[in-house]
């Protein structure tokens, strides 16, 4: 967001805010699927061809910071994302 109060995204003001399971939700509709898992303090989510990981830890709000490198690793733009949310 900029100094100004305006932001770059349409539609919702930032990426701040958002909960984790619908996160989730919005990844996998980009075609992430759960990864099998025993215990953990993370959701590991995968995709077929794809060498990265995205590993979510499951608090109920994800800061923005984190968001934004979980998009980037997801290769999806914030405005990709945003309509898949």
């Amino acid at each position: 967001m900029s100094r100004r109060g305006k932001s770059r995204y349409k539609g919702r003001s930032s990426l701040s805010g958002l909960k984790t399971t619908k996160v989730i939700k919005a990844f996998q509709r980009a075609g992430w699927k759960l990864a099998p898992r025993r215990g953990g303090r993370h959701t590991v989510l995968i995709k077929q061809g794809v060498r990265t990981i995205l590993a979510i830890p499951r608090h109920r709000v994800l800061k923005q910071g984190l968001l934004r490198k979980l998009i980037k690793d997801a290769e999806l733009t914030p405005e990709e994302f945003l309509k898949l949310y």
